[in-house]
């Protein structure tokens, strides 16, 4: 632990699962769920500059892939404040050895846990749970001319979406993202 904070590598070069301390008593329970010195500590050096907060009410809401294109690129800091997801971080570095792949992870209220997301990844989830509310930081503000997104049910990747009855709920704008190979290079 480096101060109030641990984090956990993956295979993937770039992202972590950060997990910051809780201090409890009988009343409850306090925790900084973000400490610039202490996240600084794990390698998260970013400079975040907007909260978003989304609530789903029901389950299987898919929002993704998403990303903003550079100069507008977003990092992002997500944790979930209620209820659960399945979380998916795909690689958009073109020149990375894990262009292309994924790694996803549940993440659930009631946890220490929030996934870091670097510059260069798309990013989606799925509620797993009905009323979910997820939080997330991020280093750029939203900019609709870059804002981007990779179809969340592309052949190619193969994401571990759940199966769902009735399939996901999507936005109209997430039913119409294309593929990865279709993109141009970006990152």
């Amino acid at each position: 632990m480096s101060g109030n904070v641990t984090a956990r590598a993956f295979k993937m070069d770039g992202p972590l699962l950060l997990t910051v301390r809780r201090f409890a008593d009988h009343r409850g329970y306090l925790m900084e769920s973000f400490s610039e010195r202490d996240f600084r500590t794990v390698g998260v050096e970013e400079n975040f500059v907007q909260d978003n907060h989304s609530f789903s009410a029901e389950t299987g809401t898919l929002r993704g892939m998403h990303f903003q294109l550079p100069p507008r690129a977003q990092a992002k800091l997500v944790r979930v404040l209620r209820g659960a997801i399945l979380d998916i971080v795909l690689d958009i570095r073109r020149g990375s050895p894990s262009f292309g792949q994924h790694l996803s992870l549940p993440l659930a209220a009631g946890s220490d846990e929030q996934l870091y997301i670097p510059v260069g990844f798309a990013h989606g989830f799925v509620t797993l749970e009905p009323e979910t509310e997820v939080a997330y930081k991020v280093t750029d503000y939203y900019a609709p001319e870059q804002d981007r997104g990779i179809a969340w049910d592309d052949p190619d990747l193969a994401l571990p979406w759940p199966d769902l009855l009735g399939g996901p709920i999507l936005s109209d704008k997430d039913r119409c993202h294309p593929r990865l190979r279709d993109l141009p290079a970006a990152f």
